[in-house]
């Protein structure tokens, strides 16, 4: 074979390397698209359960305020209530809070339950959960969020009653 000939099948073969990488690329642009369109379809799903998990915290104890959020920092539902503790003639402000959000699509293709809760102004705990996409377990998600809620509104009661 002639350096002509070795040149050309070179030349062919360095071609269809390109032609793979290109391939390959508009592929995972897809499924980058595809994981997308997942994340969102779930936090959808999961952002409305948080709402229903949060707006039922605030029917349960009367005087709390729920909000939906959405934004940069997530989709999902916060409760809040201001309490005053009038105690030998002085006045404090007691802070309860529950905030529950689904983080936005970040290119680590996970979704991200993030969750802080506040009673009496004592922080009592700040989460997050993550599984990675496609192979997301909506259901444990949801189990999750009714147990963090469920854990605030525990919690609340109890700190409720004691003052």
């Amino acid at each position: 074979m002639d350096f002509k000939e070795r040149l050309q099948r070179a030349v062919d073969r360095g071609r269809q390397r390109g032609e793979d990488r290109s391939r390959e690329a508009e592929r995972q642009a897809l499924s980058e698209e595809e994981l997308k369109r997942i994340h969102s379809r779930i936090r959808l799903a999961l952002s409305e359960h948080i709402e229903s998990c949060v707006a039922e915290i605030a029917q349960q104890f009367p005087g709390f305020s729920s909000e939906t959020l959405y934004g940069e920092a997530g989709w999902g539902a916060a409760c809040s209530r201001d309490d005053i503790r009038l105690e030998r003639g002085k006045r404090t402000n007691l802070y309860s809070r529950l905030e529950m959000t689904i983080r936005p699509f970040k290119p680590l293709h996970v979704i991200e339950l993030a969750a802080k809760a506040t009673v009496h102004n004592r922080e009592i705990f700040h989460r997050e959960y993550f599984e990675e996409l496609p192979e997301i377990d909506q259901q444990q998600f949801e189990q999750r969020i009714d147990a963090w809620a469920i854990e605030f509104a525990e919690r609340f009661a109890a700190a409720d009653e004691s003052t």
